[in-house]
């Protein structure tokens, strides 16, 4: 029986290339749902090419727009973030890929979870905003969730067959960004197209800004905890510049597992769509010849001070990681838009979380409560044009 696939974020780079993994695998796939924020060219495009069941924008003002241009198809159109929520608790899907951006992704993710559906999983902010509500609720539902980013994928492929081998540590691997060995000064004249021209993968704006900053190996060792049920101290990030080794595993013998492969999101979108089976597929293979040197470097923490504060939250637990989630956005969001300097970005995030309460043990209502007042304090910081201009 072929597993029926909804994505969530379709328009992303994600959900882009899970398009194209579902299309070449005909025979195991067949797409039920997309969804998109507010591309709604794109997301007509790809309903006209791919076929889903039904079609969802989450901007409202987007959706008459939508609906015209899909008329003549068989497809049913709807808008709003509530509709998202309602479309992935159908009995049409078996599996949702969450590619949204975001603290966005969250509550989808919940109803799909507890609708028994099997969650791939590439939205890294629902587990970093509520690891502990997700874990949990997916066990009570008996739901799979499978990652989908290329690190976490690796880590999830090295534990195939180890499940009674208790993991010593974990090491994520980074490319460094491209801003890799560069100093603190030089991150105060950092231009937004600097920022956006990652090394190695091509990726949307907000999570190419995180790997700048290195943000985004501090929300994937939150994750990771999540996932692998890992303490702090067991999960370290190395950089490794050629995202040839996406991550490591190393056991209670000492031994380690590497998973390999080119930088191509492709191969872990269709594993984990496809998990347990692995599917033939034409994807480029790797050459040892062309890679004769693989390097490995210690993260400057100084410099990047992002993967600081991802230990801090970590170890504070409880809302943390949710607001130092949400000022990030906001801060990330206004670099974005010339509104903040782009070494600026972990100094607002840090400042939110010394300021915002902490909740040792949050349920939804307070991690939603807590989003937005970090958002809301976020926005007063940068007001503040002495501070953040």
């Amino acid at each position: 029986m072929k597993k029926r696939i909804a994505i969530l974020g379709s328009t992303g780079s994600i959900g882009t290339q899970a398009l194209e993994v579902i299309s070449a695998q005909k025979d195991f796939f067949e797409l039920e749902l997309i969804t998109a924020n507010s591309n709604s060219t794109l997301l007509i495009e790809q309903a006209r090419k791919y076929h889903p069941a039904t079609v969802v924008v989450a901007d409202k003002s987007k959706y008459n727009e939508v609906k015209e241009a899909l008329s003549s198809l068989p497809v049913k159109v709807f808008a709003g973030a509530e509709s998202i929520e309602q479309t992935v608790q159908s009995d049409e899907i078996d599996v949702v890929l969450t590619a949204m951006v975001g603290y966005a992704g969250l509550m989808p993710t919940i109803k799909a979870i507890e609708a028994k559906k099997h969650i791939a999983l590439a939205n890294k902010e629902t587990l970093v905003v509520a690891g502990s509500l997700i874990t949990k609720l997916a066990q009570e539902n008996k739901v799979a969730l499978l990652p989908v980013d290329s690190e976490h994928s690796a880590i999830f492929q090295c534990l195939a067959g180890e499940h009674f081998n208790p993991i010593e540590k974990i090491y994520l691997t980074a490319s460094g960004g491209p801003f890799r060995g560069k100093s603190k000064e030089y991150l105060t004249t950092v231009t937004r197209e600097q920022a956006l021209k990652h090394p190695n993968w091509t990726m949307g704006a907000k999570i190419t800004i995180d790997s700048a900053t290195m943000m985004n190996k501090g929300l994937e060792m939150i994750e990771a905890r999540w996932l692998f049920n890992l303490s702090v101290a067991q999960i370290d990030v190395v950089v490794h510049p050629q995202s040839v080794i996406h991550s490591i595993v190393q056991f209670e013998d000492g031994s380690m597992k590497a998973q390999m492969g080119l930088p191509d999101m492709k191969l872990p979108i269709q594993y984990a769509l496809a998990y347990p089976q692995r599917l033939k597929a034409d994807f480029p293979r790797f050459d040892f010849l062309k890679y004769p040197d693989l390097t490995f470097e210690k993260p400057d923490k100084e410099v990047f001070r992002a993967l600081e504060l991802a230990e801090q939250a970590m170890k504070k637990d409880g809302n943390v990681p949710c607001v130092m989630n949400a000022a990030n956005e906001i801060a990330v969001e206004a670099f974005l838009n010339g509104q903040l300097e782009f070494h600026r970005i972990t100094e607002l995030t840090e400042q939110c979380m010394e300021k915002i309460n902490h909740i040792v043990n949050p349920g939804l209502n307070d991690l939603i409560e807590t989003d937005n007042e970090t958002r809301q304090f976020a926005r007063s910081l940068l007001s503040k044009k002495s501070n953040f201009a």
